[in-house]
């Protein structure tokens, strides 16, 4: 496996500090976050997986704990938008230019309006799909938020 992509160099450019993490990717695991989760032996809360969906029909990146679910109200209320929808795992794939279950925050093929769940910002670390299966980045969730160019706010479903 590579730990070079677009994700870690893009991390690299940008001169933040993170390490890489693999471990051996389930494609048959029923939630592909929280098995990432396990595998590297970290709580969901602070393995975030990352969504591609559409606000008003514009693509944007959501980035949540790998146990919880997104709000598509909230999402779309994060945006400034009126009706949010998941992206189709082709139309994720072609807009990202990664394959699902390695569809990284950092270095997609467009940047798109990111938002990052508010919980995580609390955390000390987070970890962040790396641009590949079994690919994973631990780095401060600041750092994310900056790098991304991305929003802090709540939108996961009420547990």
């Amino acid at each position: 496996m590579s730990r070079t992509t677009r994700g870690t160099q893009m991390l690299g450019k940008a001169g933040i500090a993170f390490t890489v993490h693999t471990y051996d990717y389930d494609p048959n695991a029923e939630r592909i976050g929280l098995q990432a989760a396990e595998a590297i032996g970290e709580p969901p809360h602070r393995v975030l997986k990352t969504l591609m969906a559409e606000v008003d029909g514009k693509a944007v990146c959501a980035v949540v704990p790998s146990d919880r679910e997104v709000s598509m109200k909230k999402l779309a209320a994060a945006f400034g938008g009126k009706s949010a929808a998941m992206m189709k795992p082709a139309a994720a794939e072609k807009a990202t230019g990664y394959v699902v279950g390695g569809i990284s925050p950092f270095g997609q093929k467009k940047s798109v309006p990111t938002v990052i769940e508010e919980a995580a910002m609390a955390e000390p670390y987070v970890y962040m799909n790396g641009g590949q299966r079994g690919l994973q980045v631990r780095l401060s969730p600041q750092d994310a938020k900056n790098v991304l160019n991305a929003i802090a706010a709540s939108v996961v479903a009420e547990a």
